[in-house]
């Protein structure tokens, strides 16, 4: 009997877990990426330890591959540097058995596509629509149509698939903020602490990466479309007076050789309500196609690796695929809808823009253990994959 044949619509992140995760389980992958390259378009990633689990889960052993921890000390600040909430990132490891990685997203595609075999992966061809027979599914893409036995629609924030299937859905609802992201080189620069600091109604993160580069990330209250004529000179009028390191790190992003990425902007979309489920027949969304939710948690990618390896632990011998896809949901729909619920109120907390309300805000952060505070982030962080003993913590 010949493998059962699933299709992935997308080449990020989501999309190769789950070609991973099928494949150790015994399926044929096809994935679909519309780009003529993979590409992790200039930006970090923090690997949360639930995200790390699930990856351990499919062989992806973190120790093996994802370079140093993120080193010292993870926080919050204020402009002038003072800090209002600080932990080790041995805690983060103590507490959940695996500490926060930061990589370049570049690095964890060419990591997962390196576990695919060369021709599982089709660069220039997109998904352009399903034909669920019932006892299969008809694909069609832009090179052909396909057949498949189930179909994971990880197709990002603007999934075409999640349209089609969800016509009547009200779509994307922009968040209020725009965002720039950049990845340094870190020669030169003593840059052992990531941390986010807040100011009012902009905030600026600084994280370093894994293989030494530094991985940069600001936030600011904007209307959709608003777009600065000089990103740079924009980003300076805003943090060039923060505290160290961040002049720092604007002044080398000035003075850098030009890259072909630059500087990352754009606006922060979510789905203005949730799904009211993951799966259609033979098809499954996953990641933001299933849950676009705002960074505010850091949980977009590490909710869409969660995602590929519940589903492909549901079909890996589910002989009704339909069943088994609907289980996913059932495993999925609860978790992912409480974390984009607390990330968009994470984001509505840090962007207060009134003097009093933002330090107020401060005063309360500061004042709360730093014991009572880890224990908040053990429903997100806390997870294990469904292979796992405690599965059961999973909700």
């Amino acid at each position: 009997m010949s493998a059962r044949h699933a299709v992935v619509a997308g080449g990020g992140i989501g999309g190769l877990t789950a070609a991973v995760a099928l494949r150790r389980h015994g399926w044929r992958v096809t994935v679909c990426e519309r780009a003529a390259a993979l590409t992790g378009a200039g930006a970090g990633i923090v690997l949360a330890p639930n995200a790390l689990h699930a990856l351990a889960s499919v062989g992806l052993d973190p120790g093996l591959w994802a370079g140093d921890v993120l080193p010292g000390h993870v926080g919050l600040r204020t402009p002038d540097g003072t800090w209002l909430q600080r932990s080790d990132g041995d805690d983060l490891s103590t507490r959940y058995g695996f500490p926060a990685r930061a990589v370049h997203r570049g690095f964890l595609i060419d990591t997962l596509a390196a576990a695919l075999p060369g021709d599982a992966v089709r660069l220039g061809v997109s998904v352009t629509g399903v034909d669920d027979a019932g006892d299969t599914v008809v694909v069609r893409t832009s090179a052909g149509d396909l057949r498949a036995d189930v179909v994971l629609a990880a197709d990002g924030v603007r999934s075409a698939l999640r349209g089609r299937l969800f016509p009547g859905h009200p779509g994307l609802r922009h968040a209020g903020e725009a965002g720039w992201r950049a990845v340094l080189p870190g020669a030169g620069l003593s840059v052992r602490q990531a941390a986010e600091t807040w100011g009012r109604g902009e905030r600026f993160g600084v994280v370093p990466l894994a293989d030494g580069r530094i991985y940069l990330y600001a936030t600011a209250v904007s209307g959709p479309g608003a777009r600065p004529a000089d990103h740079h000179a924009e980003l300076t009028r805003r943090f060039g007076a923060w505290h160290s390191p961040i002049p720092e790190l604007l002044e080398r992003l000035n003075q850098r050789d030009p890259d072909p990425v630059g500087i990352l902007h754009h606006d922060f979309y979510e789905l203005a309500t949730p799904l009211p489920r993951f799966h259609a027949g033979r098809v499954a969304l996953l990641g933001d196609a299933a849950h676009a939710m705002t960074p505010n948690l850091g949980q977009g990618g590490c909710q869409a690796i969660e995602d590929a390896v519940v589903a492909a632990h549901l079909l890996a011998s589910a002989g009704d695929v339909p069943a088994a896809l609907a289980a996913y949901t059932k495993a999925r729909h609860r978790r992912t809808t409480r974390i984009a619920r607390r990330s968009r109120r994470a984001g509505e907390i840090a962007r207060l823009s009134h003097p009093l309300a933002a330090s107020l805000r401060n005063l309360a952060v500061r004042a709360t253990p730093q014991a009572l505070s880890l224990r908040a982030l053990d429903a997100v962080f806390g997870w294990q994959p469904p292979s796992a003993p405690s599965a059961s913590r999973s909700t």
